[in-house]
């Protein structure tokens, strides 16, 4: 790796980094104005109106769940100068709000229930969760007699999304038009149709999701896609472990996806093939809930996944054709996660109340294949997954997440895939960050339809997308994130980047060009956060230099693209 580092990559960046590091780990910071964070932070903590009891003396006293007021405002503010606006007044006559009772069927309590802070916590992380709410809080207002009354205030987005959008990575254009609504008569009932064209296909979907079927936990989805090189049908219906206490969970997937895969390199496509894969998997899952703030889960389910492979004729003629396979097979899994979590703003979003896990997160499952239940081989199936994250001091934290998928047929591991990924922040002030991520992703015996690639669309802006193919390959990037406080038009929310992307692959994909070496890039962007409507995410428009240029990379390019991260 050293060669490729030499003579203006290494220094130059690790120089950079250093410089920064000093002069924004020492700046004077007014620690008032930092994030308040604890190992165990409880929303409604920070904003219970003075002088009633903490939720520990509460609880302590047997204190029950009186009445529960809802204050839902509008989508735009009365008294924050909105008001003034006639385009802002009529969006909220137009505006259908969330129902009371869409909110109420969230909660992890009711009234008469003893009290306990911490499903008025959970409760309103469930509810930022949703796409149709801007923000929610849940808090105590008044204490009397053993009776605590409670608030819950949340503000809706517009949820109606009828528009044209484009996009641009890797020097690949994406186009489409959608027209949804993710709010169905403030049912939180998400129902659109649409249209998209993007590097790998053109589709017409129209789609459908109830997440609280018939006032229930239960989720129903539908999506239907009607796709340029196939089609794309899937139908759910789970009771997920919505919450961390949930005793049971139980579900049912289909799906029937046919498709042109391409295999990819220098940002070109080199092989294409046809894929027509078929699934089904029902599960159930019990749980005996929280126990010392962790709780572990299990679920046993049985999965059918049958994919059928063919060549394709004409222009791209398939050269490398993956084996066609039916697995069939019964499996158990276990879940262990802990009831950590922050509170924090301005660190992936702009101006939204972001909710972090910081306790552990491990999942694992095995399953076996067996021709004695329709298999067309023996084969152990198995996935792994872990997450952590942690607090380096009242301004730095560290997330790390990974997770490893394969097999085993006759004694030997195949399609194996592993990924890893960590996320650091630092905290130079209410809005200014420091952010670092390193992730990287590694193959063992892979199959001839999987295939690891790197360049401008996961990550390495500076370069074509799906640029570089191997068998392994990994990222870092450094990025100074600005959150401004320029609020125009009161619809979005502005901040900026300045970044820089260092990533390799290694190992020879098998119709792929030898590994490039060290890429490196610099850039900057512009970033703009939707705060008003529900698509909630975060609108990147980054410029980016290649500093290691080859034969057909543009000295600049040009991304736009919607993220959920900033």
């Amino acid at each position: 790796m050293s060669h490729g580092v030499r003579g203006g990559g290494r220094l130059p960046f690790w120089s950079w980094l250093a410089a920064g590091w000093a002069y924004f780990g020492a700046a004077d910071v007014d620690a008032r104005l930092l994030p308040k964070v604890t190992a165990r932070t409880v929303v409604t903590d920070s904003v219970r109106p003075p002088g009633l009891p903490t939720d520990a003396q509460l609880e302590s006293a047997g204190a029950r769940v009186g009445a529960i007021h809802f204050v839902k405002r509008q989508l735009f503010d009365a008294g924050s100068g909105d008001e003034d606006a006639a385009l802002f007044d009529l969006a909220n006559r137009l505006h259908v709000q969330t129902r009371e009772a869409t909110l109420s069927d969230q909660l992890l309590f009711k009234t008469g229930d003893i009290y306990q802070g911490r499903l008025l916590a959970e409760s309103a992380r469930i509810l930022r969760s949703t796409r149709y709410l801007r923000d929610a809080q849940i808090r105590p207002v008044t204490y009397q007699n053993g009776v605590v009354d409670v608030e819950v205030v949340s503000q809706d987005v517009w949820t109606l999304n009828p528009g044209i959008s484009f996009g641009r990575q890797g020097g690949k254009n994406s186009s489409g038009f959608k027209l949804e609504e993710l709010n169905v008569f403030g049912l939180g009932t998400q129902l659109g149709v649409g249209y998209k064209s993007s590097v790998d296909r053109d589709s017409k979907t129209i789609f459908y999701r109830d997440k609280q079927l018939g006032s229930s936990w239960w989720d129903l989805s539908a999506r239907y896609s009607d796709n340029s090189d196939g089609r794309l049908a899937s139908l759910a219906l789970e009771r997920p472990f919505y919450a961390l206490n949930v005793r049971w969970a139980a579900g049912v997937m289909l799906g029937d996806d046919r498709r042109i895969d391409s295999r990819y390199d220098l940002g070109q496509i080199v092989d294409q093939f046809e894929t027509q894969q078929r699934q089904a998997t029902i599960y159930a899952g019990f749980s005996s809930g929280l126990r010392a703030g962790r709780t572990l889960r299990w679920r046993v389910g049985a999965s059918f996944d049958d994919a059928a492979y063919a060549a394709t004729t004409g222009a791209m003629p398939t050269r490398l054709l993956p084996q066609s396979r039916r697995w069939v097979y019964p499996w158990a899994e276990a879940e262990w996660l802990g009831d950590e979590f922050v509170t924090e703003r301005n660190r992936d979003q702009i101006e939204k109340t972001e909710d972090i896990s910081l306790g552990w997160h491990v999942r694992t499952r095995l399953g076996i294949a067996s021709p004695a239940l329709g298999a067309d081989r023996t084969a152990i199936l198995w996935t792994l997954a872990a997450s952590k994250g942690r607090l380096i001091s009242a301004r730095q934290t560290l997330l790390a997440d990974w997770s490893a998928t394969g097999r085993i047929e006759k004694g030997k591991v195949i399609g194996s895939l592993t990924s890893f990924e960590s996320r650091y922040y630092f905290r130079q002030s209410p809005r200014r960050l420091l952010f670092a991520t390193l992730n990287a992703q590694w193959g063992l015996n892979l199959d001839a339809s999987q295939q690891i690639l790197l360049g401008g669309d996961n990550g390495l802006r500076g370069y074509p997308l799906r640029y570089q193919s191997g068998t392994g390959r990994w990222l870092l990037t450094a990025e100074q994130r600005f959150f401004t406080n320029w609020y125009p038009f009161q619809l979005v929310n502005v901040g900026g980047a300045v970044f820089y992307d260092m990533g390799k692959s290694w190992g020879r994909d098998p119709l792929g060009a030898s590994s490039r070496g060290l890429l490196k890039d610099i850039g900057f962007g512009l970033r703009l956060g939707n705060s008003r409507s529900a698509l909630g995410n975060v609108l990147h428009i980054d410029v980016a230099l290649p500093l290691d240029r080859g034969a057909g990379i543009k000295s600049l390019q040009f991304l736009v693209e919607t993220k959920r991260r900033f």
